[in-house]
C-alpha cells in the first residue's frame, strides 16, 4: 500500500512524534471522516508499505528521528509559496527559514525525494501575477539544484474554503492569461533546471511546457522503491487528478498551519479544540475511542509485482 501522511493535516510538523510511535509500534488508527464511529486500523509493517508520501510546509520536526525510517522508501511533497502570514498564518518566514529547511532535508535524503510545491497560486490585489512570479522566481533560483521537480496548482473552491477566499477578495485569470502565466512559470523553472508539472487542473498547460502531475505518483514511485506497482486510480480524489490509491492517516481540522485557502481545516477554532485532544501515545491522532466506536483491520497488502514481464526489461 501506498501510505499519505497527510493531505488531511501537515504530520511531518505538527504529529511527527505520534507518527514515528506509530512505527515504532506498528499499527495505527484511523477514523472514517464521513462515518465517525467508524475506525481502521491499518497495519504498519515495512512487508506491505511500499511507499510513504508525507506532505508538509516543515518537515524540521522529523530531521532527528529520520533513521527510524531506514526500513521504509518515501518521499517528501513540500509547499513552499511567496504567500506571507496573511495567508500562511503560522509558517515561518520562508527566505530565512523555510529555503534552509528544503535545502537540509534535500542533503538528507537526496533531491528525487524531495518535490517542492508551489502550490495553491490564488490571484488577489496583492498577490498579483507579477509578485507570483517574482516570488516563485527568487525560490526556484534558492532551490536549484536541490529539486527536480515543482508542482504548481490554481486555487479551487470548495464550500468549506469559500468563506475564507471571498475575505481574501481572490479573482481568476482568463484562460489565455493563465496560459500566459504558466508558461512563464515552466520558463523560470527550467532556467534552474526544475521541471514543472500541474496537480489535477483541468486546463491543458502542456503548451507551455507543464504536464499534469500525480502527487501519489506511480513513475516516482517504482522509481523510489526498484519495483512495478499494480495500483489503480484514486477514486477518492477528483477525476482530474491522476493519482494512484493511497491510504490516508490524518484527521481533518488539525493542522495548526493557518493556511486561509484550505479545504481540510476550514475552521480554526475547530483546529485549537481538536489540537488539544493530541495524545503522542495514542493510536488516533487527535482523538480519543469511545464505546461507541467500532474499530476494524483493514485488509493491506503490497503492491509490488513480484515479477519482472517482458515489457518491464
Amino acid at each position: 500500500m501506498i501510505l499519505s501522511v497527510s493531505r488531511r493535516t501537515d504530520i511531518p510538523n505538527y504529529y511527527s512524534d505520534w507518527f514515528y510511535n506509530r512505527i515504532k509500534d506498528g499499527y495505527l488508527y484511523v477514523r472514517n471522516p464521513m462515518n465517525a464511529h467508524q475506525i481502521s486500523k491499518i497495519i504498519l509493517s515495512p512487508e506491505v508499505v511500499d511507499c510513504i508520501v508525507f506532505w508538509t510546509k516543515n518537515p524540521e520536526p522529523m530531521f532527528s528521528r529520520l533513521d527510524e525510517l531506514d526500513a521504509y522508501k518515501y518521499y517528501f511533497q513540500f509547499t513552499l509559496t511567496g504567500f506571507g502570514n496573511d495567508m500562511e498564518r503560522n509558517v515561518p518566514h520562508k527566505k530565512e527559514h523555510m529555503i534552509p529547511i528544503f535545502q537540509k532535508l534535500e542533503k538528507k535524503i537526496g533531491k528525487e525525494k524531495v518535490i517542492w510545491r508551489y502550490d495553491p497560486i490564488i490571484f488577489t490585489d496583492k498577490y498579483t501575477p507579477e509578485y507570483h512570479l517574482k516570488a516563485f522566481e527568487q525560490i526556484a533560483e534558492a532551490l536549484s539544484g536541490y529539486t527536480s521537480k515543482c508542482v504548481i496548482s490554481f486555487v479551487d473552491l470548495y464550500r468549506k474554503n469559500k468563506k475564507n477566499m471571498s475575505a481574501v477578495n481572490f479573482y481568476s485569470l482568463s484562460e489565455k492569461e493563465l496560459a500566459a502565466f504558466a508558461a512563464q512559470i515552466a520558463s523560470i523553472a527550467k532556467v534552474h533546471d526544475i521541471t514543472v508539472a500541474s496537480c489535477a487542473e483541468t486546463i491543458d498547460l502542456s503548451a507551455c511546457g507543464i504536464e499534469h502531475n500525480c502527487c501519489i505518483d506511480r513513475e516516482l514511485i517504482e522509481q523510489i522503491i526498484g519495483y512495478k506497482i499494480q495500483a489503480d486510480k484514486d477514486k477518492n480524489q477528483r477525476k482530474e487528478c491522476g493519482c494512484v490509491e493511497s491510504i490516508d492517516i490524518g484527521a481533518y481540522n488539525t493542522c495548526k498551519n493557518g493556511c486561509v485557502y484550505c479545504y481540510a481545516n476550514y475552521s480554526y477554532e475547530s483546529v485549537l479544540q481538536n489540537s488539544k485532544l493530541y495524545d503522542v501515545k495514542s493510536p488516533l491522532l487527535c482523538g480519543n475511542i469511545t464505546e461507541n466506536d467500532k474499530i476494524t483491520e483493514r485488509v493491506v497488502k503490497s503492491l509490488k509485482k513480484s515479477q519482472l514481464t517482458l515489457w518491464d526489461k
